[in-house]
């Protein structure tokens, strides 16, 4: 059973942990039941199975891994809801690219403040969701007048303070944004807040890497926003500032991006990504929506992720991924919440194999040998996600010990659960259970969500409403 994890007694070690407790837990490949974890500097230091909870434990219910979310817009949260009209044109023919001059339009407002207090609920909401880890895809440089600020890096900071208010797990992800179109066209009026060129680039990723230093596994890598944003001059500079750290971009999401890059090079993006960058598994190609077999099967060989983020995609009209045959042939998937328009982890994961339903008419798609399709998604979800964060080696393995204390307490007293045990715990979750099925979540062995709520939620809600009425033009 469940004790309130407000009124139990956080136990201290010899070296200042805490033990938790749960009834079943998702250990590596197999569940087990009656499980104490010990905490200690924020590392897994012991796992017990088969012994009874005692009067000290924290925790209850079912205990799996946070994920990492590999792909965010954290600002775009503010604007859920917001663009469900047609676009600016009110023709037919809504898509991706009238939503994204809705995009533009709502940067014309927005500081420091606001984009922390932006930031800061998405992070929050993403703890809530079950994702311990973000890779923030940070391409919002510049004061709304497109100026640098006095601090180059002010709204890095943002970012980063919102990561440290939060408690999430960040992946900072520094834009190069530069031109508008193939061919290294001007970039647009709308574009202003994004724009650098490569040596202002390369201080933004310095500067990411020390503001980032007093976070506990922070990683930083570097994301050329797009094929459409960098020539192929700048992107040959970008695996250098990466260092060891990931490389993200943006690549074939729609179908105009593929035929606009036939255009230009006689080649489709990820066609052309793949002759002439080094792509291995530091990269993580995110959407990669419309890829012929052959360019799948080379991004599979290769090693790298596909970032999908199927709740974004749907709602922009993008395309369905191929995951069904990618897999198959071993490819690697991640899960992103890309404009947060909703935000939460098993919904993801749903959406991602609905998807594949309605296009291929048939179920379990993403199932495979003994896993159920839960079971599948979520292990895939978990792996990808740590390769395409650099949170391996210790940062987002799952449930083990010397790995990160990231962990997700589930709920299994509602009644979507009710019989369930080992994998139909994660069928449940994902198909069938409501959101508050995640109670509990501790970040590096910090509690920081509590009966579903962050820990600082009330004051981050706060903020954010205060934000959103000068986004939105309401605080005259």
């Amino acid at each position: 059973m469940f004790e309130s994890d407000r009124d139990c007694p956080v136990p201290q070690t010899s070296r200042g942990g805490r033990s938790l407790w749960f009834e079943q837990a998702l250990l590596g490949e197999a569940w087990a039941s009656d499980v104490r974890i010990t905490v200690a500097d924020g590392l897994i230091a012991t796992i017990e199975t088969a012994v009874a909870r005692t009067a000290t434990d924290q925790g209850g219910g079912v205990a799996i891994p946070g994920v990492a979310n590999v792909h965010s817009h954290a600002f775009q949260r503010a604007m859920a809801g917001l663009t469900e009209g047609r676009g600016p044109e009110g023709g037919e023919d809504d898509d991706f690219w009238s939503w994204r001059q809705l995009m533009y339009r709502f940067l014309d407002r927005g500081g420091p403040e606001e984009i922390e207090a932006i930031t800061a609920l998405a992070f929050a909401e993403m703890l809530e969701g079950g994702f311990t880890r973000v890779a923030e895809f940070h391409y919002l440089h510049n004061a709304p007048v497109g100026r640098p600020y006095a601090d180059p890096a002010e709204l890095t900071g943002r970012i980063v303070a919102a990561a440290e208010a939060t408690g999430v797990g960040l992946t900072l992800l520094p834009v190069f944004y530069a031109h508008s179109q193939f061919g290294g066209a001007e970039p647009n009026h709308g574009q202003r807040r994004f724009i650098t060129d490569v040596d202002q680039f390369a201080d933004l990723v310095a500067r990411g890497r020390t503001l980032t230093a007093a976070l506990p596994d922070a990683v930083v890598g570097v994301a050329p926003h797009s094929l459409r944003a960098v020539s192929p001059e700048e992107l040959a500079a970008m695996p250098g500032l990466a260092g060891d750290g990931p490389i993200h971009i943006h690549v074939a999401e729609q179908t105009k991006e593929v035929d606009d890059c036939l255009a230009w090079s006689g080649a489709r993006p990820v066609e052309w990504l793949l002759a002439n960058a080094p792509v291995d598994p530091r990269w993580c190609l995110i959407h990669a929506t419309h890829v012929t077999p052959a360019e799948w099967g080379e991004v599979a060989a290769r090693g790298a992720v596909v970032g999908l983020c199927p709740v974004t995609e749907a709602n922009l009209g993008d395309g369905v991924f191929p995951a069904s045959a990618y897999v198959q042939q071993g490819g690697r998937f991640g899960i992103g919440t890309d404009s947060n328009v909703r935000i939460g982890l098993a919904g993801e994961l749903r959406m991602l194999e609905y998807s594949q339903r309605l296009s291929l008419r048939k179920r379990a798609v993403m199932a495979d040998g003994a896993r159920t399709t839960g079971r599948a998604l979520f292990d895939r979800a978990l792996s990808g996600g740590a390769q395409a964060t650099g949170a391996q080696n210790g940062l987002g393995g799952g449930l083990a010990v010397g790995q990160a204390a990231d962990i997700v307490g589930l709920d299994t007293r509602g009644i979507a659960f009710e019989g369930r045990s080992g994998d139909a715990i994660l069928d449940s979750w994902i198909f069938a259970a409501d959101r508050n099925a995640i109670r509990s979540v501790w970040r590096r062995g910090e509690q920081v969500v509590v009966e579903g709520r962050h820990v600082a939620r009330d004051a981050i809600e706060s903020r954010y409403r205060k934000a959103l009425k000068t986004v939105l033009g309401q605080d005259a």
